[in-house]
C-alpha cells in the first residue's frame, strides 16, 4: 500500500535526505521517499498505519519541529 503524507515545517534538504535514509530501513517498509520542495513524503508498506509509529520517531530525531499531516 502506497500513502502520501504532507509536511509542515521541513526546513532543508539535507533534512529530507536524512528522513528517507533513515524510514527505508524501519522493518516493513518497502520503500519511502521525502520531498522537500513539495514538502510530502510517501510510504510503501504492507500495512503503512504499523509502521507510522516507527515513521514518525524518525522524523521527529532528524526535524523536532516538522510535523505530518494526516
Amino acid at each position: 500500500m502506497k500513502k502520501v503524507y504532507k509536511l509542515v515545517d521541513l526546513d532543508c534538504a539535507n533534512c529530507a535526505a536524512k528522513m528517507e535514509d533513515a524510514i527505508k530501513k524501519l522493518p516493513g517498509v518497502s520503500d519511502a521517499s521525502v520531498n522537500f520542495l513539495s514538502q510530502k513524503m510517501t510510504i510503501v508498506a504492507d500495512d503503512v498505519a504499523a509502521v507510522m509509529p516507527d515513521v514518525l520517531k524518525c522524523i521527529q530525531r532528524v526535524e523536532p519541529d516538522c510535523q505530518v499531516v494526516m
